[in-house]
C-alpha cells in the first residue's frame, strides 16, 4: 500500500516502482525495529548506584584479604618460633629491655655468650619470651619486625660523643659483671 504522493510520482514517471517498493520496506523495518531507549535518568541512577556497589564489594574484599594475610603471618610466626625455640632451661637471669620495662629469661652461661654475640635472639612468643636462632630471627623479621624483642646484631649503637668515650676509657669494666 502505497501512499497518495507515491502514487502520483509513479503516474507522473518521476519515480520508480523499484525505488518505492525499497523505500517502502525500509519505513517498515524502521517502524517494527525496537528502539533502543534513550539513557534517561532513572538508567544513569541505577548505574551509578551498581558502580558504587562494585566500589564497596571491592573494599570490602581488600579489607578481608588484609585481615586474612595478617592472620596467616601471625600463625607462620608462631610456627616458626614453636619449631625452633630454645628449651627454657638455665640458672642464669639474662634481663632485657622491650617496651619499656625490663625483662628477663633464664638461660645458660653458652646461651648467655650467643645472645651477647648476636648468634640467639629473644622473641615474643604467647604473652612470653623465646630464645630462637638468627635462622628463624631473620624469617621472623621479615614477616613482623615488631615480634623481635632482643636482637644484639641490629641493635643501634647509642649515640655517644668522643669527649664521653675518651673520658669513660680510663675506667676499666670487669668481664664479669652482669646487671
Amino acid at each position: 500500500m502505497r501512499n497518495p504522493l507515491q502514487e502520483q510520482l509513479l503516474k507522473a514517471g518521476l519515480a520508480k516502482k523499484s525505488k518505492i517498493d525499497q523505500v517502502a520496506r525500509e519505513q517498515a523495518k524502521q517502524r517494527h525495529a525496537k528502539s533502543a531507549a534513550a539513557p534517561g535518568n532513572e538508567h544513569s541512577e541505577v548505574e551509578r548506584l551498581r558502580a558504587e556497589k562494585v566500589e564497596r564489594d571491592r573494599a570490602l574484599s581488600a579489607e578481608r584479604n588484609a585481615l586474612a594475610r595478617a592472620q596467616e603471618q601471625r600463625v607462620q610466626v608462631r610456627q616458626i618460633v614453636e619449631q625452633y625455640r630454645l628449651k627454657p632451661e638455665g640458672e642464669i637471669d639474662y634481663r632485657f629491655s622491650h617496651d619499656g620495662a625490663i625483662r628477663s629469661v633464664l638461660v645458660t652461661t653458652a646461651v648467655r655468650q650467643q645472645l651477647a654475640k648476636g648468634s640467639l635472639v629473644i622473641a615474643c612468643h604467647d604473652h612470653g619470651y623465646a630464645i630462637i636462632p638468627r635462622l628463624a630471627a631473620d624469617k621472623i623479621a621479615a614477616r613482623d619486625a615488631s615480634l623481635i624483642a632482643l636482637d644484639h646484631l641490629r641493635a643501634a649503637p647509642p649515640e655517644s660523643d668522643a669527649g664521653d668515650d675518651d673520658y669513660y676509657s680510663k675506667f676499666k669494666v670487669p668481664d664479669d659483671l652482669t646487671w
